[in-house]
Protein backbone atom coordinates (compact mmCIF):
# COMPACT_ATOMS: atom_id res chain seq x y z
CA UNK A 1 0.00 0.00 0.00
CA UNK A 2 1.23 3.34 -1.11
CA UNK A 3 1.15 6.30 1.34
CA UNK A 4 -1.55 8.04 -1.66
CA UNK A 5 -3.47 5.07 -0.93
CA UNK A 6 -3.38 5.24 3.04
CA UNK A 7 -5.06 8.82 2.20
CA UNK A 8 -7.79 7.74 0.37
CA UNK A 9 -6.56 8.66 -3.47
CA UNK A 10 -5.35 5.51 -4.48
CA UNK A 11 -3.30 4.44 -7.36
CA UNK A 12 -5.17 5.14 -10.48
CA UNK A 13 -6.13 8.81 -8.56
CA UNK A 14 -2.72 9.64 -6.84
CA UNK A 15 -1.85 12.69 -9.62
CA UNK A 16 -5.06 14.27 -8.31
CA UNK A 17 -3.98 13.98 -4.22
CA UNK A 18 -1.91 17.58 -4.60
CA UNK A 19 -5.48 19.20 -6.02
CA UNK A 20 -7.75 17.60 -3.49
CA UNK A 21 -5.08 18.49 -0.56
CA UNK A 22 -5.16 22.04 -2.05
CA UNK A 23 -8.98 22.36 -2.14
CA UNK A 24 -9.47 20.79 1.59
CA UNK A 25 -7.00 23.77 2.94
CA UNK A 26 -8.61 26.63 0.74
CA UNK A 27 -11.74 25.53 2.04
CA UNK A 28 -10.62 25.66 5.91
CA UNK A 29 -9.00 28.97 4.64
CA UNK A 30 -11.77 30.23 3.35
CA UNK A 31 -13.89 28.78 6.57
CA UNK A 32 -11.45 30.25 8.91
CA UNK A 33 -11.44 33.96 7.07
CA UNK A 34 -15.52 33.77 7.50
CA UNK A 35 -15.40 32.98 11.11
CA UNK A 36 -12.79 35.21 11.87
CA UNK A 37 -15.02 38.14 10.06
CA UNK A 38 -17.89 36.84 12.51
CA UNK A 39 -16.04 37.11 15.83
CA UNK A 40 -15.03 40.48 14.51
CA UNK A 41 -18.47 41.91 13.70
CA UNK A 42 -19.39 40.60 16.99
CA UNK A 43 -16.56 40.35 19.29
CA UNK A 44 -14.14 43.34 17.64
CA UNK A 45 -15.11 46.28 19.73
CA UNK A 46 -14.70 43.66 23.20
CA UNK A 47 -11.34 42.55 21.69
CA UNK A 48 -9.83 46.14 20.80
CA UNK A 49 -10.23 46.93 24.55
CA UNK A 50 -8.81 43.46 25.74
CA UNK A 51 -5.76 44.60 23.39
CA UNK A 52 -5.12 47.62 24.62
CA UNK A 53 -5.37 46.75 28.25
CA UNK A 54 -3.01 43.66 27.34
CA UNK A 55 -0.45 46.51 25.43
CA UNK A 56 -0.51 48.50 28.10
CA UNK A 57 0.49 45.76 30.69
CA UNK A 58 3.30 44.77 28.52
CA UNK A 59 4.52 48.16 28.06
CA UNK A 60 4.22 49.03 32.08
CA UNK A 61 6.14 45.90 32.91
CA UNK A 62 8.84 46.64 30.01
CA UNK A 63 9.22 50.07 32.11
CA UNK A 64 9.06 48.37 35.41
CA UNK A 65 10.02 50.21 38.60
CA UNK A 66 7.99 50.81 42.09
CA UNK A 67 5.68 52.98 40.47
CA UNK A 68 4.67 50.57 37.62
CA UNK A 69 3.44 48.11 40.45
CA UNK A 70 0.32 50.08 41.52
CA UNK A 71 -0.26 50.62 37.37
CA UNK A 72 -0.10 47.28 36.94
CA UNK A 73 -2.53 46.41 39.68
CA UNK A 74 -4.67 48.87 38.28
CA UNK A 75 -4.52 47.18 34.42
CA UNK A 76 -4.72 43.80 36.09
CA UNK A 77 -8.02 44.49 37.40
CA UNK A 78 -8.92 46.77 33.98
CA UNK A 79 -8.42 43.16 32.52
CA UNK A 80 -9.94 41.16 34.99
CA UNK A 81 -13.54 43.00 34.64
CA UNK A 82 -13.63 43.05 30.37
CA UNK A 83 -13.07 39.52 30.87
CA UNK A 84 -15.72 39.19 33.41
CA UNK A 85 -17.96 40.85 30.89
Amino acid sequence: MTHRDHEGFGEEHGHYGPWVWSAYRAYNELLREKLKKRFDAREGPWLDQVADVLVEIVDARWQGGRKKEKELEALYGKLSALLEE
